[in-house]
């Protein structure tokens, strides 16, 4: 009997393939996107992931929109970073809380439906990488991707913080895009930035984190991403997470700098210490927002905060941590481009 899911897969892989004959990669990329949506394949979970990588070569990344945008002045709204619902969420919103406050909470902007089936894939990434590592090869959950410069160090320290590379899960990384279209993150981002965002193979993290004693530090991502960059990071809860399980904490302004890292009493020479915070912030309280499943929070490199976890905390949380850059000035060498 004929299977018309196999059927019209099968005709998207061959549209694929006549486009990337004629070097068209981009449009390669969003015919097998297609293919794996109608009847998910390792194979072309796989090859789609590698595409990705390969075609943001083909981007043209030479018209720079003017950066920061103007947004209205701050004064007359309310302290401290928006909250809003998905409904209330809008691209100068997003703009005018990430540059004026540091962050936006968006709470419900994902539904249930999706939220289970993430919270399934981050599961199932983890048993396939725990798998592999102990020699049960690879998986459509965990196939690893060779593009990331010494993948497996970087694996390890991931996995040690309670985390997969979604890059490394092609099914994983599949059911995240097709999650971030859906609900209109994607297209949230790409205003924000001004461009079609790109991904980075390292800084995509499908995370469950264990309650339990934490080393984790204060920090900007800014300081170890590059100088002259755009980004937004759309860290996704897929647990309640902030009392009960390990959630965020945050400085709850915006800062226009990196702060100085590495200082007495910093565990890590990316941190920044608590004596720098309060030297440099003082008096401003720490936020720690307790989130439901399906709220995000967008923030970029210049938020300073850290994993929120006590001992009082009893359960896991599941999260997506995704950073988006604008290719025009996307920071090659440190980074991995992932087309979305």
């Amino acid at each position: 009997m004929n299977d018309p899911l196999a059927s019209t897969g099968r005709a998207h892989v061959r549209d694929a393939d006549a486009l990337l004959a004629q070097g068209r990669r981009i449009e390669a990329v969003a015919a097998l996107q297609t293919a794996c949506r109608v009847r998910p394949e390792w194979g072309r979970e796989r090859d789609l992931v590698r595409l990705r990588c390969a075609a943001f070569a083909d981007l043209d990344r030479s018209r720079r929109p003017p950066w920061p945008p103007a947004v209205p002045d701050a004064r007359a709204e309310a302290s401290g970073p928006p909250v809003v619902t998905a409904a209330e969420l809008t691209p100068a919103l997003l703009q005018r809380g990430v540059l004026r406050h540091g962050s936006v909470w968006a709470r419900g902007l994902v539904p249930p439906n999706r939220v289970d089936r993430l919270v399934e894939a981050i599961d199932r990434a983890f048993d396939a990488h725990d798998a592999c590592a102990r020699g049960g090869g690879h998986s459509p959950w965990f196939d690893p991707l060779e593009e990331i410069p010494e993948g497996e160090a970087m694996r390890g320290w991931i996995r040690d913080g309670g985390g997969v590379l979604a890059a490394d899960s092609p099914r994983g990384l599949h059911a995240f895009l097709d999650a971030i279209e859906a609900v209109g993150i994607r297209a949230l981002v790409a205003a924000y930035l001004g461009e079609p965002p790109a991904l980075s193979a390292e800084k995509c993290t499908l995370r469950r984190i264990e309650p339990g004693p934490s080393r984790a530090s204060w920090h900007q991502d800014g300081a170890f991403l590059g100088a002259g960059i755009r980004t937004l990071n759309a860290w996704i809860a897929l647990s309640d997470c902030g009392r009960d399980a390990p959630g965020l904490d945050l400085i709850p302004l915006r800062l226009d700098h990196l702060l100085a890292t590495g200082e007495e009493g910093a565990i890590f020479d990316w941190a920044v210490s608590p004596a720098t915070i309060a030297r440099e912030l003082p008096g401003v309280p720490i936020w720690r927002p307790e989130f439901r499943a399906g709220d995000v929070l967008f923030f970029d490199h210049l938020c300073l905060h850290r994993t929120a976890s006590d001992e009082g905390m009893s359960a896991s949380r599941h999260a997506i941590e995704s950073w988006f850059f604008a290719p025009s000035v996307y920071p090659i060498g440190s980074q991995t481009p992932i087309l979305v």
